[in-house]
């Protein structure tokens, strides 16, 4: 089973917490996008390993629904 953690808001991507291979456990942060200078995290809603991070940090400009993570 795999997991597709998307953006839930637009905002820029200040800080990307994973990276492909590692470990993590649901509830895990897996990235916090800055919206209108308010910190937003994006968690991990299952454990498994990062196959793929899409996003880096500073990206700007980002929009809701965009896949930033799949963990397997």
């Amino acid at each position: 089973m795999s997991e597709r953690i998307e953006t839930q808001v637009p905002g820029n991507m200040w800080k990307v917490m994973v990276k492909k291979g590692d470990a993590v456990k649901a509830g895990d942060v897996l990235f916090i996008m800055e919206v209108m200078k308010t910190e937003v995290p994006h968690v991990a809603g299952i454990d498994g390993t990062v196959t793929e991070v899409r996003v880096s940090e500073g990206e700007e400009g980002l929009e809701a629904g965009i896949v930033a993570v799949v963990i397997s």
